[in-house]
């Protein structure tokens, strides 16, 4: 910033970065990146992701996958940090570009 350069916070630029974009391929991303990606979740953040993609509150994927609502709010928050995302709508529309909801 010092220098004359813009800075952005990484929601900020995620933000600027999807409006640019544009529509992803039709065939999604490749295997390669995908699973780097996915590498980063443990499988049951994998599968509470899944939840949270589907529709589901935390109180409702804590009672299907047996655990408790707290521990289904700190596998988000992992998952949220890992993928540098910031909210339940970006990881919904992340599992939904990776085809996880099928």
């Amino acid at each position: 910033m010092h220098e004359g350069d813009a800075v952005f916070s990484p929601r900020l630029a995620g933000f600027v970065l999807d409006a640019f974009a544009g529509p992803a391929p039709a065939g999604g991303r490749g295997p390669i990146e995908r699973d780097a990606e996915l590498d980063q979740l443990t499988p049951r953040e994998r599968e509470v992701l899944q939840h949270i993609a589907r529709g589901y509150m935390y109180k409702e994927i804590a009672q299907r996958l047996g655990i408790s609502a707290k521990t289904v709010e700190a596998h988000v928050s992992a998952v949220l940090r890992k993928l540098q995302l910031s909210s339940r709508h970006e990881l919904s529309r992340w599992a939904e570009a990776r085809q996880m909801l099928d």
